[in-house]
């Protein structure tokens, strides 16, 4: 079985990946917790300057990652075609124009979802994203081949 499927990225695809791979690791949930922390304390008694720091900490994260896809978007040439997936029984082709890679399913690191996209680690912080808008009715078939191929502890894909 084969699945092929093109995708057109978007700042806002970008975006979604950005703040599940940031608030997904320690340091973001930390940020987050310290920032909450931070505002439930001005809100018992510890004043003001409390408050405005923790809604600093809870609002920079977002808005930069905001500017940031919004910048790698615009500064990437690959962003401005689409993309061509074709999943096999080896692994995930991705060709642009003349371009062509191959990444075989015992490399790919984990996959993911968020309520916008599924999210195929190939490395650690590489990924491809597969927006759900862009996917359509192939979605349940990209989830398939995905959990096939790879091991259960390595996806956490919901519908």
């Amino acid at each position: 079985m084969e699945v092929e499927f093109d995708v057109q990225m978007t700042s806002k695809d970008l975006y979604d990946y950005m703040l599940h791979h940031t608030y997904g690791s320690a340091s973001g949930l930390i940020g987050s917790v310290a920032g909450a922390l931070m505002v439930v304390a001005a809100f018992m008694g510890a004043g003001v300057l409390c408050l405005i720091a923790g809604l600093v900490i809870l609002l920079y994260l977002p808005f930069s990652l905001f500017l940031k896809s919004k910048q790698q978007f615009l500064a990437n040439p690959a962003f401005k075609k689409p993309l061509h997936f074709k999943m096999t029984q080896e692994g995930l082709e991705v060709s642009q124009g003349e371009e062509t890679q191959m990444q075989s399913w015992e490399n790919m690191h984990r996959a993911v979802s968020t309520s916008k996209s599924i999210i195929l680690y190939t490395t650690v912080v590489n990924a491809s994203i597969f927006p759900r808008r862009e996917l359509g009715d192939m979605a349940p078939e990209v989830i398939q081949m995905i959990s096939t191929h790879m091991p259960p502890k390595k996806v956490k894909i919901r519908f």
